[in-house]
């Protein structure tokens, strides 16, 4: 399947201060079964040593009813989303315990992706950042990917869509 991906280069994190550092990413759209997910992923790979610290990707998806919203989430889902992915950037990523890699929303499905040095840490981890949230539905999946190559061929791809819509 060849996927063709609209691609807008953001700032994330913005706080108000020129002077805090700012973290890059890349957000991007594409067509899938006729609705539009959307993309937003780091703009590079980390250095050589921490790719070879977090050798394993962890994959939590997230399935959804989005027939009434373009396969979107409705608002109240999104906003769980919201709960369970800043509880994972302020614990585990904040902590090191695992580097963001992308995440994946449309077409009735949510995936956050982090690369992770160990599944039981992290699994733990996750457990206990999510300890007073409510029960989310989610599922785990881990892959060994030693390489980054799951990350590095999504972002090979945003990028040659990045250029075509610069074209």
């Amino acid at each position: 399947m060849k996927i063709a991906f609209l691609v807008c280069v953001m700032v994330l994190g913005w706080s108000g201060s020129m002077a805090e550092e700012q973290e890059i990413g890349i957000i991007a759209r594409t067509y899938e079964d006729g609705f539009p997910p959307i993309f937003k992923l780091a703009n590079e790979l980390p250095d050589g040593q921490t790719r070879w610290t977090l050798p394993w990707l962890a994959a939590i998806t997230w399935e959804y009813d989005g027939s009434a919203n373009n396969g979107m989430p409705t608002e109240s889902v999104l906003e769980q989303m919201k709960g369970l992915e800043n509880a994972v950037e302020k614990t585990l990523v904040a902590s090191g315990s695992c580097h963001y890699a992308y995440s994946r929303t449309g077409n009735g499905l949510k995936v956050l992706t982090y690369y992770v040095a160990n599944q039981d840490q992290f699994m733990e981890g996750l457990n206990s950042a999510l300890r007073d949230h409510p029960r989310y539905p989610i599922e785990m999946e881990f892959y060994e990917d030693a390489d980054w190559e799951v990350f590095q061929k999504l972002l090979e791809q945003v990028r040659k869509g990045e250029d075509k819509s610069n074209a």
